[in-house]
């Protein structure tokens, strides 16, 4: 499984036993820059995760969509999982 998603679900798991925590993470949507201090707060809660990523998560995902398409699917999709808002929808 990938590291990232492993700290995701570890930073879920705190954020739901902590809710200083949780209330730090729902609070970066109104960040200037949502997702990197999204990052930092996972950080100082002991999660390394970067911007990055999070956005590889959601490209593999819509790439592997593509991939299993019967025949392939020969137009990528033009957006794919927001897994930071994933994230905080499930809090």
């Amino acid at each position: 499984m990938n590291k990232t998603i492993i700290e995701l679900e570890l930073l879920y798991s705190d954020a739901k036993k902590d809710p200083l925590l949780k209330k730090k993470l729902l609070a970066t949507r109104s960040a200037d820059d949502p997702m990197d201090t999204f990052c930092k707060v996972a950080c100082d809660a002991g999660h390394p995760i970067t911007v990055g990523e999070l956005f590889a998560i959601g490209q593999e995902y819509s790439s592997n969509q593509c991939k299993s398409t019967n025949g392939g699917n020969p137009d990528p999709y033009e957006s794919f999982e927001d897994t930071y808002e994933a994230f905080l929808t499930s809090l």
